[in-house]
């Protein structure tokens, strides 16, 4: 972070200070909301949450070194006190930006949010410091824990936002006003919430209309409700997909034996080959959107290949690869889901699978209302239709909504299987799993489901587990 004074920081987030004896005393640790991330020099955020409530931890963090704490109330150590900390974080996050000068990158969509930031990131890196979220911090506490981690000489700064409501991106990015704005796409995640795609759409295009003229939207070409958002932005506007419209596109694409994409990048400023790390055919859109904001920000299509080539998975259980000794693969994709990036990790695993056993251990995914049976039901016949072996279903209701539509949309009723819980998906997988086989484990957050990935993971490592 750039150091500040607690005196300016209290006057940039309008608190008072308290027991701070040297107002001129300088944070230049981290802004933290974990008392386990404290450092000397950091300033800690006291939140209140349902379980917890940081301002218990005030003595603990001072004594470990924090400067000070961001509090609601006065705590007997030295601490700026504030009506609101979530906005007054979001007010210090505004000035540290608008200080340190970096070029703000912004992105939202339904799905691949995380997995493109991290393919952004490391493309961007590859030119100039770039800071970036670590996993998902996307709303109006992370973002900003974000954005306060620049220093002087960060180029650049990635953000992911996200949105449960209407205006939800449009107060972030007040907070950190981008000059890229990409949207990747609008699906059915939190549709329950939100009413409908529209309202979605609605919701996402927040975050290209206040893009300065200067700024560059980044829009996908191949999801209608996402261009149609080009009359929103005073921005000039640049469209990625696999449409012949499309300003940064691929050709040629396809997937390698272990189910790695591969395609001809091209871009404005010419053309070059991409073979990707990661796993399935979803990740070109991602890619191609990376592609597009770095092209923006400069970089050939030389560069952009490469980087896109070397890049790796940042983030934790998406589509997090082990091969186990005896040969069996998991491929743990279990940290959230929606229907969109269910369909796409099923086509991952059928990709990978190609004369192998297949098995798909999927649990609920959550927030689709009026839509959850549709898209469940839908979900287990798309697994037949894909050829999987076997379909194993996690959990309650939804999750037999998932082993229906499998069952009735198989020929012998076999193609699917119910079971509780996670240890009994577990037991069933341990009892069944032959050398060879692959295992993709997914499900929405809440349901845990990378339990499963990791007894099974563990299950008869007699020697080394290779993990990529």
């Amino acid at each position: 972070m750039i150091a500040l004074s607690l005196a300016e920081i209290a006057a940039v987030v309008g608190g008072q200070t308290h027991d701070i004896p040297d107002p001129s005393v300088q944070v230049t640790g981290p802004v933290v909301r974990d008392s386990r991330e404290v450092r000397p020099g950091s300033l800690f955020a006291a939140f209140v949450g349902e379980r917890v409530d940081g301002h218990d931890y005030a003595q603990a963090v001072v004594e470990a070194g924090a400067a000070a704490v961001l509090a609601s109330r006065p705590l007997g150590v030295p601490a700026i006190v504030v009506d609101d900390v979530t906005k007054a974080l979001g007010a210090l996050a505004r000035h540290v930006v608008t200080k340190a000068g970096a070029t703000l990158v912004a992105l939202t969509g339904s799905a691949g949010k995380t997995s493109t930031k991290d393919l952004i990131a490391q493309v961007l890196n590859s030119k100039a410091p770039t800071i970036w979220p670590e996993g998902n911090l996307n709303n109006e506490i992370g973002l900003p824990l974000t954005a306060l981690r620049v220093a002087h000489d960060t180029q650049y700064l990635v953000l992911e936002m996200g949105a449960r409501y209407i205006g939800d991106i449009r107060y972030l990015t007040s907070l950190t006003p981008p000059r890229v704005g990409l949207v990747l796409n609008v699906g059915t995640a939190h549709i329950g919430e939100f009413g409908g795609r529209e309202q979605i759409a609605q919701a996402k295009g927040e975050i290209i209309e206040g893009l300065p003229e200067d700024g560059s939207a980044i829009l996908n070409a191949d999801d209608p409700l996402v261009r149609s958002m080009a009359s929103r932005t005073k921005a000039k506007v640049v469209l990625f997909g696999e449409s012949a419209e499309a300003d940064v596109r691929a050709e040629n694409v396809r997937l390698t034996d272990s189910g790695q994409p591969a395609f001809r990048l091209h871009t404005p400023s010419g053309a070059s080959d991409v073979t990707m790390r990661l796993y399935g055919e979803h990740h070109v859109s991602n890619a191609l959107a990376a592609a597009a904001v770095a092209h923006e920000l400069g970089m050939s299509a030389d560069e952009i290949a490469r980087a896109l080539s070397e890049a790796g998975s940042l983030s934790r259980w998406r589509m997090e690869v082990t091969e186990r000794p005896d040969g069996v693969t998991i491929v743990n994709d279990a940290y959230n889901a929606n229907p969109e990036s269910m369909r796409a990790a099923l086509k991952a695993l059928a990709a990978m699978g190609k004369g192998r056993r297949t098995w798909a251990v999927l649990g609920k995914m959550a927030e689709l209302g009026d839509e959850a049976l549709a898209e469940h039901d839908a979900v287990g016949r798309l697994a037949v239709r894909l050829n999987v072996s076997k379909l194993v279903a996690v959990g309650g209701t939804e999750a037999s909504w998932l082993q229906l539509g499998a069952y009735n949309e198989g020929s012998w009723g076999e193609e699917s299987v119910h079971v509780s819980d996670a240890q009994a998906a577990v037991d069933l997988l341990r009892s069944e799993l032959r050398p060879g086989d692959v295992v993709l484990v997914k499900a929405s957050r809440s349901v845990g489901l990378e339990s499963v990935a990791q007894a099974l993971i563990e299950t008869g490592a007699e020697g080394e587990v290779a993990a990529r």
